[in-house]
């Protein structure tokens, strides 16, 4: 399905050459079913500056800095690009550079968009252990207010006692819009068979390579906003062939093409860089339109084995950095739906 985007931009050539990209960021916006406005493109901070402890490439032991970027300066960066919504997390292990970078910017906080997601582990340990997680991202960015929290991974038998926490968190002026991340469609039932507030996110991997037409189907015929991490594959789709084609009829980049795919869907897109010429590039998806023969090609590019490789991700990571990390069984079934 096609969202009509509320863009003061469209998708005129006159907004090419990366102009006004403030304007745009103000501009560019999806209504939430809470009432409110989400900016519909955001700078991710995933392995801004920090290698989260348990990822792939990590060393043992805890988080390890990076050589590549200050967090805080990628963050003050982006928002002179434009850039105002940031989406950080408890596993990214940075949310207190983020905090020094925003500061440094001088932006008043009512110009932010804030986002940020509670980790497995915390989950896992309860209600307590998240409330205490929230009020710590709170500090370390530096706001008496999150404008959206949500559940990281749907950590099997945990996930329900820790959005219903949040729940409490809105009601206090902590939290004002909630959402989830990772859920299948078993996940959001069972949430919903106790929560009284509905996500107003769901933030899943989304990208013309894995496709989960059905999953998110579903969520938006419910109401829920779909947030699309990995929305550029971390550029491994950018010599793909149809892509690259594609960017050059448009003359723009692989990554614009992606990116353009993205918010034609409706889909709210979270890219990440920590170079400027990229902030803005990544930005730049109003100046063109993809027309029905690209969408056709992109929108069939997942395969059967991306839905499978998915799958042994959410397996893996529901119960990851939690005491049931040897216990993948607990994981529901996530392939009928896609």
């Amino acid at each position: 399905m096609r969202l009509v985007i509320r863009t003061l931009l469209a998708a005129s050539s006159a907004a090419r050459g990366y102009t006004n990209q403030v304007a745009m960021q103000a501009a560019s916006s999806v209504m939430l079913n809470d009432g409110r406005a989400h900016p519909l493109i955001g700078y991710g901070t995933y392995k801004v500056g920090v290698i989260p402890a348990s990822a792939s490439s990590a060393a043992a032991g805890g988080a390890s800095p990076t050589d590549a970027a200050n967090p805080a300066d990628c963050v003050r960066l982006a928002i002179e690009c434009g850039y105002r919504f940031f989406d950080c997390a408890e596993f990214y292990a940075n949310e207190a550079a983020v905090g020094e970078g925003i500061a440094a910017s001088g932006l008043p906080r009512a110009e932010l968009f804030l986002a940020s997601k509670v980790w497995t582990s915390t989950i896992h340990a309860g209600p307590e252990a998240v409330q205490k997680q929230l009020e710590k991202t709170l500090k370390d960015l530096r706001t008496d207010y999150i404008d959206l929290y949500c559940i990281h991974w749907p950590v099997p038998g945990k996930h329900v006692a820790a959005y219903k926490q949040l729940e409490k968190a809105v009601l206090a002026g902590q939290v004002r819009s909630l959402g989830v991340s990772n859920y299948a469609v078993e996940d959001y039932k069972e949430l919903m068979e106790s929560a009284t507030i509905r996500p107003t996110v769901n933030q899943i991997e989304i990208n013309p390579f894995l496709y989960r037409k059905n999953t998110i189907k579903f969520f938006e015929e419910a109401g829920v906003k779909m947030q699309a991490y990995r929305a550029l594959r971390d550029g491994k789709a950018f010599t793909e062939p149809s892509v690259v084609e594609i960017a050059a009829k448009h003359k723009v980049s692989p990554a614009q093409v992606l990116g353009r795919w993205c918010v034609q869907h409706g889909f709210i897109y979270i890219p990440k860089s920590v170079k400027k010429e990229r902030m803005l590039e990544n930005m730049d998806v109003f100046s063109f339109v993809l027309d029905e023969a690209d969408m056709q090609i992109l929108d069939n590019k997942t395969t059967p084995e991306a839905i499978a490789t998915f799958k042994a991700l959410y397996t893996k990571c529901v119960v990851r950095d939690t005491p049931d990390a040897d216990r993948p069984e607990l994981a529901k079934s996530v392939i009928t739906e896609d």
